[in-house]
């Protein structure tokens, strides 16, 4: 089973940028899909970015679109979110997840969660 710790959140103002990182323990990303969702305060926990294990083909929500970038590190084992032109509404936690049978939105097609980290936008 491979563990997810999540990196790289933190405060910053609107339009401003951060890296989020996700390491892995105990398995290879490569064997996985990988996903990034996010949960705010009252919210339920939504998609945000996705990336297929067999060639690495990228997918993501509407909000994240043009603004935010998924990319894998095989040789570090990680998973980045790179998050530009942040708004006040991409406050949230952040969660990495992988799939060992498929990826994509849909949260139940995850088989491990990280910890999360905060990201919170100030206007």
């Amino acid at each position: 089973q491979v563990q997810l710790v999540e990196s790289g959140g933190g405060l910053v103002q609107a339009g401003g940028s951060l890296r989020l990182s996700c390491a892995a323990s105990g398995r290879t990303l490569r064997s996985y899909g990988m996903g990034w969702f996010r949960q705010a305060p009252g919210k339920e926990r939504e998609f945000v970015a996705a990336v297929r294990r067999s060639d690495g083909i990228t997918s993501y929500a509407d909000s994240a679109k043009g603004r935010f970038s998924i990319s894998r590190d095989n040789a570090k084992n990680t998973v980045s979110l790179q998050l530009n032109s942040l708004k006040p509404e991409d406050t949230a936690v952040y969660y990495c997840a992988s799939s060992s049978t498929s990826w994509g939105a849909y949260a139940p097609l995850y088989d491990n969660w990280g910890q999360g980290t905060q990201v919170t936008v100030s206007s």
